[in-house]
């Protein structure tokens, strides 16, 4: 008898509408009736719907993002956001206090702080534990929470779900994070970001939104001299400590890729070189709506040119955006935008109306242009978001700037974007192929 294989034929159809439509639809049709389109779902994926998929032969020859930086990992999750991260420093401190205070009861804490057992977490043995803990207070830290919103954090495995110091460990030390995220819905607009510390999992992907979890790839991973694996315990005391000379830093980087660019230029290309260029790559708008289709089922893929020239302007913008987004002084001068009007600075309703942005019926930030209030980073509205993370409270004189500081760095990106679709372009022309991670 012979094997023979037979190869399935599979069809899709859909319909858009309201319930009643679709139900008067199906009560009229079946299968014989039904307008079908045959689809070929392949290898990796296997989506089982229609897909876009022009130019996808180019683009999987690009290297992907966790090729390029092997070590990355999901943000942050405390499972307790609103206990162990806060604006204040000094707020959070209190709380931390009343909780390894074993003089106040259990169930005060909890009723407090709405905090709960979990298979994870045991209150009362948490307490203890921290209770004893003479370091304590040295588990401060900062962490990007949303974009251009850094907070503190309660730093330590005693009360934080998923600390996730194996990698974050490296973000403890001066060092440049590539943010990122594996988006989970086709709603999702392809984002990215750049941090200097610790992230939480919803920088740049919004869960709830279906915006995915964001990722985080160090450039440089902190080692002990001698040691080729990375020093992790239980705390975080040792990642507080400043800098000593035991430690040293290696790029965080392919070496495949490093050796690829340094045959194509004839020269090697710094690690923060590469760090920019793919981050201008990134933010490049022709990039993301010609792949914008890939973008959304998996890890972006980053295109390299030969042309060192192409290469070194490409950095050079990518440096500028980086600069802008972590709100260097010296990229956002002048300002584009000031606070006025009377009254108190609480924010109570967020509205936009001719180019400004009221925090309630007086106060405003002036000067802000349309596309810089509806510019979006992941799954959030940035300039509406940040108000919104602090409304019922009164804005202070910091925070008043670096809300400035924000709009302003929006505008210089918008700016900045436009130049990076004009070079992106020449490399799309260009008649060499791509370096990829299959060789050439």
């Amino acid at each position: 008898m012979k094997n023979e294989t037979k190869q399935s034929k599979i069809y899709y159809a859909h319909l858009w509408g309201l319930r009643e439509r679709k139900y008067d639809w199906l009560s009229k049709n079946d299968l014989k009736t039904t307008k079908w389109k045959k689809i070929v779902p392949d290898s990796p994926y296997y989506f089982f719907v229609q897909r876009e998929e022009k130019g996808r032969e180019i683009y999987e020859k690009f290297w992907k993002i966790t090729d390029i930086f092997p070590v990355n990992c999901v943000g942050i999750v405390t499972a307790r956001d609103k206990f162990v991260i806060d604006f204040d420093k000094d707020v959070l401190k209190r709380r931390i206090e009343m909780f390894r205070n074993l003089s106040m009861p259990d169930e005060l804490i909890k009723q407090s702080f709405k905090l709960k057992d979990t298979s994870t977490f045991k209150l009362r043995k948490s307490r203890e534990t921290l209770s004893k803990d003479e370091n304590w207070d040295r588990y401060f830290a900062k962490i990007l929470y949303r974009p251009f919103d850094k907070r503190n954090i309660y730093y330590t495995n005693i009360i934080v779900e998923r600390p996730l110091l194996e990698v974050m460990r490296h973000m403890m030390h001066e060092n440049l994070g590539l943010l990122f995220a594996r988006p989970q819905s086709p709603k999702y607009e392809f984002s990215v970001f750049a941090s200097e510390t610790i992230i939480d999992q919803c920088v740049v992907g919004n869960k709830s939104a279906g915006a995915g979890i964001s990722y985080i790839a160090p450039l440089y991973l902190y080692h002990e001299k001698g040691n080729s694996k990375s020093r992790t315990s239980g705390s975080i005391m040792m990642l507080l400590e400043p800098q000593v000379d035991y430690i040293v830093k290696k790029p965080n980087l392919s070496p495949v890729i490093v050796e690829q660019l340094t045959k194509d230029f004839k020269k090697t290309p710094s690690h923060e070189q590469i760090f920019f260029y793919i981050y201008a790559v990134l933010y490049s708008k022709i990039y993301r709506t010609k792949y914008a289709e890939f973008l959304k089922i998996d890890f972006p893929r980053v295109p390299f040119t030969k042309d060192y020239k192409l290469f070194s302007k490409m950095a050079e913008y990518g440096k500028r955006l980086v600069d802008l987004l972590l709100l260097k002084p010296t990229a956002l001068d002048p300002l584009v935008t000031k606070f006025q009007g009377k009254g108190e600075n609480k924010v109570e309703k967020v509205r936009y109306e001719q180019s400004k942005i009221f925090i309630n019926k007086e106060k405003y930030f002036e000067g802000v242009a349309p596309q810089v209030w509806e510019y979006q980073i992941g799954g959030y509205q940035v300039c509406d978001k940040w108000l919104k993370d602090r409304k019922g409270r009164k804005l202070s004189l910091d925070d008043i700037k670096h809300y400035c500081k924000i709009v302003s760095s929006l505008q210089k990106t918008i700016e900045i974007q436009k130049a990076i679709d004009k070079i992106y372009s020449e490399i799309e022309k260009e008649t060499i192929e791509f370096t990829t991670n299959e060789g050439r």
